[in-house]
């Protein structure tokens, strides 16, 4: 594709790095097949195609954004399906992460829609403000039917049944490893999943010493700064992962870390691109080894002895989340492992196409997203399955809240198979 970018334009990094993305793409169309807005809504504007068209005219002409292009922005999931697809290699995260932060910077929202974000940033990211918030959610679900906005009923939906106490598990620790130590790993214990489900983390923990690895819970970290990164808050989402880079830095210098193990796979896409939002600040070194040594915990299994297991009589349908096929790529550990364990292992029809979770895209753009949830959900229980696996809390929360097929966590089949209690869904 070709651009018109000024001289003075291209100076800017962010600009520089769009202009790369936008001219390795030929406009070919491949992308579309794969968009699960494209799919929804059949508007070429609503796949990543016209979204690029529309990011390189507001980006070029050097204007500020247009409800028109915000809509269309909006509507993106950031499931980098078409990533995935593009035979050219149009990098679409960077390009559309650019543009959110362009709207950020010039768009004035409704004053709903600012203060809708204004309160999602100040509560999800803090473990301690999401469960007061989601107490709060769940009092008043039953007058959800009176709210106007949908945003605020999917927002009150989002509750769990059962708000799980805090972990000990998650305050700051080391964990040392059952046996021999093989690998001294640093667990990313995550915002929101603090708050929703601390089965995982625990899971997470027992697994891990029981392989062989010192589990370090390092003081200071916290949220990966993707929620707010990915509504284009460049600062807020800077300084949540600058804590994180210099916290997984200092332990590496002062005892050696081997990874950085990521059990929600949203957040191991972002760490794994600190080393590129950081490229031109100080801390740019640092975010490069953090990069360099984040994993999503079935990476690191995968390089662990995990036993295999005996035949079990339990069915799963594994839900790849976007994040993790898309983001990462990483298709087949979590499977290899599960199979590993004993596990029967099926996968749905059109697993590359997004739950509609997607961050905070279910409380923002609920319509769309509960369209992609039915359709997941539909095409988990044409399997059977006796459950549900996926490695993203995102995931597990959208496609729960429309099953009865109990929905759990990868690590938490893994961690029962090699000796670990039997996971709470299953056992209600």
């Amino acid at each position: 594709m070709q651009t018109t970018f000024t001289p003075e334009q291209l100076a800017d990094p962010s600009t520089a790095r769009s202009n790369e993305i936008l001219r390795a793409c030929v406009h070919c169309g491949f992308c579309t097949a794969t968009c699960p807005t494209y799919q929804v809504l059949g508007d070429e504007l609503d796949s990543p195609r016209g979204r690029i068209y529309l990011i390189k005219d507001m980006l070029e002409a050097g204007r500020p954004a247009d409800e028109k292009t915000v809509k269309h922005i909006d509507r993106c999931l950031s499931c980098l399906a078409c990533m995935t697809t593009c035979p050219s290699g149009v990098h679409y995260m960077h390009l559309v992460d650019h543009a959110r932060a362009h709207i950020e910077e010039t768009y004035k929202r409704p004053l709903m829609d600012r203060l809708l974000r204004w309160t999602l940033a100040r509560i999800l990211p803090y473990p301690g403000r999401f469960r007061v918030a989601l107490l709060g959610a769940k009092i008043g679900r039953p007058f959800a039917r009176f709210l106007p906005d949908p945003r605020l009923r999917a927002m009150l939906d989002m509750a769990p049944k059962h708000i799980p106490p805090v972990s000990r598990n998650d305050d700051a620790q080391v964990f040392p490893a059952i046996g021999p130590r093989k690998m001294r790993v640093a667990l990313m214990t995550g915002c929101a999943q603090k708050a929703l489900n601390t089965d995982i983390n625990d899971a997470t923990i027992r697994l891990l010493r029981r392989l062989g690895c010192d589990v370090v819970i390092a003081k200071g970290q916290g949220c990966c700064g993707a929620l707010v990164h990915h509504m284009g808050k460049v600062d807020e989402s800077h300084s949540a992962a600058a804590k994180n880079i210099k916290v997984w830095a200092g332990e590496m210098d002062r005892d050696g870390l081997d990874a950085v193990v990521i059990n929600t796979s949203g957040c191991g896409t972002t760490v794994k691109d600190y080393g590129h939002m950081f490229r031109n600040d100080p801390l740019a070194a640092d975010a490069a080894r953090v990069s360099a040594v984040a994993m999503d915990v079935s990476e690191v299994l995968m390089k662990l002895d995990v036993p295999e297991g005996g035949q079990k009589d339990l069915r799963v349908a594994y839900h790849a989340a976007c994040s993790l096929q898309h983001g990462q790529q990483i298709k087949t550990h979590p499977k290899t492992l599960l199979k590993r364990a004993g596990f029967e292992v099926v996968e749905p029809a059109d697993s590359h196409l997004c739950c509609g979770s997607a961050g905070t895209y279910n409380l923002m753009q609920p319509e769309i997203s509960g369209q992609l949830k039915k359709r997941k959900v539909a095409t988990l229980e044409a399997k059977t399955p006796d459950v549900i696996a996926a490695g993203n809390i995102g995931c597990m929360m959208q496609i729960g809240s429309a099953t009865g097929v109990p929905v759990v966590h990868t690590v938490e089949l893994l961690d029962w198979a090699t000796g670990g209690p039997k996971p709470a869904a299953l056992r209600s």
